[in-house]
């Protein structure tokens, strides 16, 4: 689990606060880059979807999204996860 330390993505937290309603005011920088970018993926605007692969680089998203599906159990909903599947595959 990879903590966030970028000022650009802390931003980015808070300007999309919405999608993390549940997380306490204090808490929303803290949360991994993982959930970070499953969160965006699943239920981010397309523009919030470009500026997240912006922040992060589109390999080290495919890395993380790529490692995230592997597993038995993940969070992302089966439209997403196969087109970003598909995405990934052929631009990162």
């Amino acid at each position: 689990m990879e903590v966030i330390h970028n000022q650009d993505l802390k931003e980015f937290i808070n300007e999309h606060k919405s999608l993390f309603w549940y997380i306490p005011e204090g808490k929303r920088e803290d949360v991994s880059l993982e959930f970070l970018l499953e969160n965006i993926l699943n239920y981010g605007s397309l523009e919030s979807i470009k500026k997240i692969i912006e922040l992060i680089g589109i390999k080290k998203v495919n890395e993380i999204f790529m490692n995230q599906i592997s597993m038995e159990r993940n969070n992302y909903f089966p439209p997403v996860r196969n087109f970003f599947k598909l995405y990934f595959q052929r631009h990162a």
